[in-house]
């Protein structure tokens, strides 16, 4: 398969989840309900992490019940975080990074996300995913944010020959036209956590058969 197809790629998963009937992902969903808010997008990608959306979304939901924003989370008790997010998976470590990246923005940035790939990356314990899902979840803005599930797909399909995250963001944004980069992140996850599953994905389900490599060298499906 080749990256000339990321349309039609594009469409036939989102034609497959369609029939399924998924959920949104909890970044999607926190997109559409609260009209592009980065810090709640920044915060939400942090606490996604080892995490399920289910989890994420009521983890969100009562963190800013109780801190409004930046400002009142770079003011917060540490303890007080670490209790509200505890069902989290690595809570400590990441109400230390939450409580530190508000500081931060509230000093450095008057207290607003920065909306450009240096400035997040700047932010304590900010990856290249966790800044582009900002870029794309918080300021709809083209890029490629590649965790897991993309990672897996993208190499499943035969889009990429790598071995990190990392390395398929810069191939796919290198052989990827822009117009195509905001939808990339939404369906690839859907398509990972639904059909294209980690263990016995669901091909019978994917209209992606005839397209992909892994399908085509294995003789296991579900």
């Amino acid at each position: 398969m080749t990256l000339d197809n990321i349309d039609i790629i594009i469409k036939k998963m989102e034609k497959a989840l369609h029939e399924k009937q998924p959920r949104h992902t909890a970044l999607r969903k926190l997109q559409m309900e609260e009209q592009d808010n980065p810090f709640k997008v920044l915060i939400a990608t942090i606490l996604s992490a080892r995490t399920r959306d289910e989890t994420t979304t009521k983890i969100l939901v009562n963190l800013f019940r109780r801190f409004k924003g930046a400002k009142d989370l770079a003011e917060a008790d540490i303890e007080e975080i670490k209790a509200i997010i505890r069902s989290t998976g690595f809570y400590n470590t990441k109400a230390e990074r939450i409580k530190n990246i508000s500081q931060l923005i509230v000093e450095k940035f008057n207290g607003e996300v920065p909306d450009n790939i240096e400035k997040l990356l700047g932010l304590p314990g900010v990856g290249r995913k966790t800044a582009n899902c900002v870029l794309v979840y918080g300021f709809n803005k083209a890029a490629i944010p590649v965790d897991v599930h993309v990672h897996r797909i993208s190499n499943r399909l035969g889009l990429v020959n790598t071995k990190t995250p990392e390395k398929t963001e810069f191939h796919l944004s290198h052989t990827i036209r822009k117009k195509h980069w905001l939808r990339i992140n939404q369906t690839f996850v859907m398509y990972g956590q639904n059909i294209c599953t980690p263990i016995k994905p669901k091909c019978k389900l994917c209209r992606l058969k005839g397209m992909c490599n892994f399908y085509q060298n294995t003789n296991t499906f579900a």
